[in-house]
C-alpha cells in the first residue's frame, strides 16, 4: 500500500506533463539501439520534401487564377469557391489523419498524402470542367491535410531529442515552398510555352518526388504516440474537459479561423487584386511570395516572444495594425505602394505561429493542449471557409475590389478582439 501511495503523485505528475511537445518516443520494434543514421537522413529528406508541397497547390493557383477562370469558364462566384475548397478541405481531412495514422502508420498515410497531391495536380489541369476541377483540387489538398497534422507525429517519434530543430526545419521548408510557387508559377508558365495548364502541373513533379523517401516507411505500421488521459491526485482519471464551455477556448477558435480566413483571401485573391491594378502577373506572383515568405524568419521570432509572456493581446494588436494598414493601401494605392502592402500584410498573417503558441499555453496538461488544438483548429478552418467565397461574390457583383477590401480590413478587428480575449493569462481548465 505505502508503494502505491508513492507512486500515484509520480504517476500523475509525467501525465499531466505530456504535451505535444513532449520529446519522448516510443522505441521502436526491433530497434533498441536506435534506427540508423542513413534512415533518419532519409526522414529528414523526407519531412522536407512534404513539407514543400504543403502550400504550392494554393497559391500557384492564385498566381494564376485570372487564367484558370477564363480557361474553365469560371464565374467570380465559383472562383471563391474554388479559393473556399483549401480550409473546407483542412476542416474535413484533417480529423481523419489520427485515425488513419494508427491504422496504416504514420509513414504510409504522408507517402499516400504525396501520391494524392501528386496525383490531384496532374489530373485538375487538363479535366476541361471547373466540376473536375474543384474535385481534382480537393484530391491534391486531402493529401495535404493529412500530410500536415502528422508532420508533428513523424518528427516526435523519429527525432525525439531534435523536436525544436526538426519543426523549425519543416516549418521552413513549408514557408519556402509556399514562397516558390507564388513567385515562380507565372515565370514557369511563360518559359514553358504560356498554357496555365502546364504552369500548374509542373508543381506535381515535385510531389511525386516527395513520395519516394516516405516508400521506405510504407510497411511501418507502429501506432503513432499515444496521449493517456490526465489522472487527478487519488490516481483516477480526471474527468474530461468540457471545451465547449471554455470562453478562452471559443475565443482562440475564432482567431484561428479569422486569422485562416485572412490568410487564405490573400493566397487566393492577392495577385488577382494587384494584376487588376495594373502590376503585371509576374510581379504579382513576386508580391504574393514577399507576403509568404515573411512567415519564415517570423516564425521563429513571435512564438519566442509570445511565450515570454503572460499576456499575448499586445501582439494580437501589432499584426492586426500591420493587417488594417496594408488592406487601407490596397484599397488606397494598390499599384504605388505594392511592394509595402505585400510586406505588412505578410507580418499580419503571421497570426498563424502566435496561434498555434497561444494553444499551447492556454492548457495546463497534455490533454487538455490535445483537446484545444483539436477543437481550435478544427472549428477555426469551418469558420473560415465562408471568407474567400464571400470576397468572390462582392467582386463579381461590385465590379471592383473597393467592397472585398472593406469586408477583409472589416474581418482584422474581430480577430484582434478574439486575439486579446484569447491572449489572457488563464486556461481552459479553469474554465471548462
Amino acid at each position: 500500500m505505502p508503494d502505491d501511495e508513492t507512486q500515484t503523485p509520480t504517476l500523475n505528475r509525467e501525465a499531466i506533463a505530456r504535451t505535444p511537445h513532449d520529446t519522448r518516443a516510443q522505441p521502436l520494434p526491433g530497434a533498441a539501439d536506435g534506427p540508423s543514421p542513413w534512415l533518419l537522413r532519409l526522414i529528414a529528406v523526407g519531412l522536407v520534401l512534404a513539407a514543400l508541397n504543403l502550400r504550392p497547390a494554393i497559391t500557384s493557383l492564385g498566381a494564376l487564377l485570372e487564367e484558370v477562370r477564363e480557361g474553365l469558364h469560371m464565374s467570380g462566384s465559383v472562383a471563391g469557391v474554388l479559393t473556399s475548397v483549401p480550409p473546407l478541405c483542412f476542416a474535413v481531412f484533417g480529423v481523419m489523419a489520427p485515425r488513419l495514422a494508427r491504422r496504416f502508420g504514420a509513414g504510409t498515410v504522408v507517402c499516400a498524402g504525396m501520391a494524392a497531391i501528386a496525383v490531384g495536380l496532374v489530373v485538375r489541369p487538363y479535366i476541361g470542367s471547373t466540376a473536375g476541377f474543384l474535385a481534382a483540387s480537393a484530391l491534391a489538398l486531402m493529401g495535404i491535410a493529412v500530410s500536415n497534422i502528422l508532420m508533428p507525429v513523424i518528427v516526435k517519434r523519429w527525432f525525439p531529442d531534435r523536436v525544436g530543430t526538426m519543426t523549425g526545419l519543416y516549418s521552413m521548408a513549408l514557408a519556402l515552398g509556399t514562397a516558390l510557387a507564388a513567385a515562380l508559377t507565372v515565370p514557369v508558365t511563360g518559359a514553358l510555352g504560356g498554357n496555365w495548364q502546364t504552369g500548374l502541373v509542373v508543381w506535381a513533379v515535385l510531389a511525386a518526388v516527395a513520395v519516394l523517401p516516405w516508400i521506405v516507411l510504407v510497411r511501418d505500421r507502429t501506432p503513432a504516440p499515444g496521449r493517456p488521459a490526465p489522472l487527478a491526485a487519488n490516481g483516477t482519471e480526471a474527468p474530461a474537459l468540457k471545451i465547449a464551455r471554455s470562453r478562452t477556448a471559443w475565443a482562440l477558435a475564432c482567431f484561428f479561423g479569422l486569422q485562416a480566413t485572412a490568410a487564405y483571401i490573400t493566397m487566393g485573391w492577392m495577385p488577382q487584386i494587384f494584376r487588376d491594378a495594373g502590376v503585371s502577373a509576374g510581379t504579382a506572383g513576386l508580391l504574393l511570395a514577399v507576403t509568404m515568405a515573411m512567415g519564415v524568419p517570423l516564425a521563429f521570432v513571435i512564438p519566442r516572444v509570445a511565450s515570454r509572456l503572460k499576456n499575448q493581446g499586445p501582439i494580437v494588436v501589432v499584426l492586426g495594425l500591420c493587417g488594417l494598414i496594408g488592406y487601407s493601401g490596397l484599397y488606397l494605392a494598390p499599384a504605388a505602394g505594392a511592394w509595402a502592402w505585400a510586406l505588412l500584410l505578410g507580418v499580419a498573417n503571421c497570426a498563424f505561429p502566435l496561434a498555434l503558441t497561444m494553444i499551447g499555453m492556454r492548457a495546463r496538461s497534455g490533454a487538455g493542449v490535445v483537446r484545444l488544438s483539436a477543437f481550435a483548429q478544427s472549428t477555426g478552418y469551418l469558420l473560415s471557409i465562408p471568407g474567400p467565397l464571400l470576397v468572390g461574390v462582392l467582386y463579381q457583383h461590385s465590379g471592383g475590389w473597393g467592397l472585398p477590401i472593406a469586408l477583409m480590413a472589416g474581418l482584422m478587428v474581430p480577430q484582434m478582439v478574439a486575439g486579446i480575449l484569447a491572449g489572457r493569462d488563464r486556461t481552459i481548465e479553469d474554465e471548462s
